[in-house]
């Protein structure tokens, strides 16, 4: 783990660079299977499971007695668990519910929206070296909110052909339609082709390797939407000299242990924390059951000494973090200046985790960057606007000289007469 003490604002760009992949590199593997499951469908989705998965099924879709039987397996303390997050993942999520007004621009003219649900969508919870069932609830909860009348859900079985049951828990509790035992390649073309199990949707979400990365790239040029372009997770701590060592060193351990290719960051102007929380750091590592990893994850992290305040918040709108946790004092004055990051973690006793599973917020984000520009999921993720306006006579009075000069001055006559038209009959 690097520690960099009072770099250069030259030498910015070079740290917020992130161990990412760069995915084009993939695309040719990518299009073989997508185009294969395109071409074959349920035939081509089999032999990439037997490939990458290593695992041999007769049939897709998984059966009501397995999800029967993952209701038996789960434990109760868990059940209880999931229903607490799903609560709270709705409730937070029911009030981003869209209200449109009708407006009146011009006298007679009258303009609205109206939020209408994507009708079908696809959901992937990649499988690896943990059961993401927080992704399920965090993908189809604001799905059903929105009334997506399909949600299709897609994950990689073990080799045994079966799905982890706490994935198969959370997704009948938060009212998936459908769920079939695909992972990586041929799921996302699965769902955006359509196969004879596999219905088509039209728009895909959630995280997944860089191959998954790649083909959700390929499919959305012309194929099927998706949520946003994704990379390795990411988390930034903020932190001063009244920081706990210990819940910072946690908070950096959280977020690396998701993969080798995760990264964390500690930006501060306080070096005198910096020993400290190194020393936290290897201590709490020693006792993790994924130090392994963990450890990767570290040798692309950074311990960042800056200079004063204003570098820090500086810095951090340029890495447009992930995560973002704020533990200062003024931990709320500094988020009122946070421009780019996917979420925000505020005051010592709010841990990243918190968002990744039960306070309510969405754990799908933006990153390597991209939260200078898109959102996290969210009820919006799943909802289309369509415009709709509404011209009386008078209205069309009112207006129609403003449509004729523009139409003519474009040299659009056509749309100059459909006005005209009108305005000769009033």
């Amino acid at each position: 783990m690097e520690v960099i003490k009072y770099p250069s604002k030259a030498d910015w760009p070079s740290l917020v660079k992130r161990p990412a992949l760069d995915v084009t590199t993939l695309f040719d593997t990518v299009r073989t299977v997508l185009n294969e499951v395109r071409s074959e469908g349920d035939a081509a989705v089999k032999r990439y499971e037997e490939k990458f998965d290593k695992v041999t099924l007769s049939g897709l879709q998984v059966s009501e007695e397995e999800i029967k039987e993952a209701r038996e397996l789960v434990s109760e303390d868990l059940k209880q668990a999931i229903r607490i997050a799903k609560a709270n993942i709705e409730k937070f999520h029911a009030s981003q519910r869209f209200i449109g007004q009708k407006v009146e621009t011009t006298s007679g003219v009258t303009c609205w929206q109206k939020a209408v649900a994507i009708e079908k969508v696809g959901l992937y919870i990649p499988g690896g070296t943990a059961p993401l069932f927080s992704t399920v609830l965090m993908l189809a909860v604001p799905a059903h909110i929105a009334g997506c009348k399909e949600i299709v859900l897609c994950t990689p079985p073990n080799r045994e052909g079966k799905v982890h049951p706490a994935i198969l828990f959370a997704a009948e509790t938060a009212g998936v339609s459908k769920i079939f035992k695909a992972g990586g390649i041929q799921a996302i073309a699965a769902m955006a082709y359509g196969t004879e199990s596999v219905p088509k949707v039209y728009k895909i979400f959630g995280p997944g390797n860089q191959y998954v990365t790649a083909a959700k790239q390929l499919v959305s040029l012309k194929d099927v939407a998706i949520d946003m372009p994704a990379g390795p997770s990411e988390v930034e701590v903020i932190a001063d000299g009244t920081t706990n060592p210990d819940f910072i060193a946690a908070d950096f351990l959280s977020q690396a242990e998701h993969g080798a290719d995760s990264q964390a960051m500690l930006v501060t102007s306080a070096e005198s924390i910096v020993s400290p929380v190194v020393d936290a750091i290897q201590q709490q590592l020693s006792e993790l059951s994924r130090k392994d990893i963990t450890a990767k994850a570290l040798e692309h992290s950074r311990i960042i000494v800056l200079k004063d305040e204003p570098e820090v918040i500086a810095f951090t709108n340029m890495y447009a973090p992930e995560h973002l946790i704020i533990q200062t004092e003024n931990y709320a004055h500094i988020a009122e200046q946070i421009e780019n990051a996917g979420s925000v973690f505020m005051g010592p006793y709010t841990p990243e985790s918190a968002g990744d599973y039960a306070s309510g917020t969405n754990h799908t984000l933006p990153t390597n960057g991209y939260a200078k520009a898109y959102s996290g999921v969210n009820l919006d993720s799943f909802i289309k606007k369509i415009t709709f306006q509404e011209i009386t006579a008078e209205g069309i009075k009112n207006l129609g000289g403003t449509i004729q000069t523009m139409a003519g001055n474009e040299q659009l006559d056509a749309h100059r007469n459909a006005v005209t038209i009108r305005l000769k009959t009033i």
